[in-house]
């Protein structure tokens, strides 16, 4: 395990897991920077051809067969609770409601209750330093197989981030960024509360517009605050009935909900292809 130094720094050698620890200090603020682009304030309009390993079939056979005897167990496990011999930790409808629009679909709850449950450890850690490269982990168990978890009172150091939200590094412990956020919350406050048709509209959200007008080159742009939102609420005003979707069969969620909320005629091809035969 690294030591850390009496400046808040990690000294640079090796941890347990064979990584270089010089450019990371305490609580995940790394001081290596990647250029974004090619510096021109253009994007690029050059595209790389992806290319993906093609999964072997025994991989393929073997992955459907796990989730077959999976399945299979669990439906078996559902007809122990029906009949009383296990438990179901699940939220269920109360009797005097029986009458009202179910709020609980047991088919829509199986994956959550025969298969999620299995590998719930996995996900939803609780954290305790800066999700940075790496953080602290609050270590925690389970006796009833996840239902429920108790922690132990014992902390993972220097967990490998594998996935986080914070996405433009804000939430390290860097000086010049948290001082940057102190001084916007201070002038615009942590939200308008209000759409931009109202009065919402704040000179910021104006410039980061041009901002990305002019990095992208072209006359004008439209910003949102949410991905999802963005695909899946705005591809319906601009298509509709008697429009023609072409597409990618690997397309984000976000995309395919938008396509459909459209009512707009969808083709889905193999992903990065472009002949006409790929279309489904």
């Amino acid at each position: 395990m690294a030591r850390t130094a009496a400046n808040g720094h990690l000294k640079p050698h090796l941890n347990q897991n064979g990584l270089k620890r010089e450019d990371i200090k305490r609580n995940g603020y790394h001081n290596k920077r990647e250029n974004n682009g090619p510096g021109t304030c253009v994007a690029s309009r050059q595209h790389k051809q992806e290319s993906f390993e093609q999964a072997p079939m025994y991989v393929a056979v073997m992955t459907y067969l796990g989730f077959g005897i999976v399945t299979l167990f669990g439906y078996f496990r559902d007809f122990l609770r029906a009949v009383g011999i296990e438990k179901c930790h699940l939220a269920q409808e109360r009797e005097e409601q029986k009458d009202f629009v179910p709020l609980y679909q047991d088919f829509e709850n199986f994956y959550t209750r025969n298969l999620y449950m299995r590998v719930r450890d996995n996900w939803n850690r609780p954290i305790c330093s800066l999700p940075g490269p790496v953080f602290d982990v609050m270590e925690r168990v389970s006796d009833d197989y996840n239902w429920t978890f108790r922690f132990t009172g014992k902390t993972l150091h220097n967990v490998i981030n594998m996935g986080s939200y914070n996405y433009l590094g804000f939430a390290e412990n860097n000086t010049d960024f948290m001082k940057t956020v102190a001084e916007k919350t201070s002038q615009y406050g942590v939200g308008v509360c209000s759409t931009r048709q109202e009065i919402g509209n704040l000179d910021i959200h104006e410039e980061l517009e041009q901002l990305v007008a002019t990095f992208l080159g072209v006359e004008s742009s439209m910003t949102f605050g949410m991905g999802f939102a963005t695909n899946s609420m705005n591809i319906p005003a601009l298509v509709g009935k008697g429009c023609l979707i072409l597409s990618d069969e690997v397309n984000h969620t976000s995309l395919i909900l938008g396509a459909r909320l459209s009512g707009a005629t969808i083709r889905v091809f193999k992903h990065n292809s472009k002949s006409s035969n790929s279309l489904a």
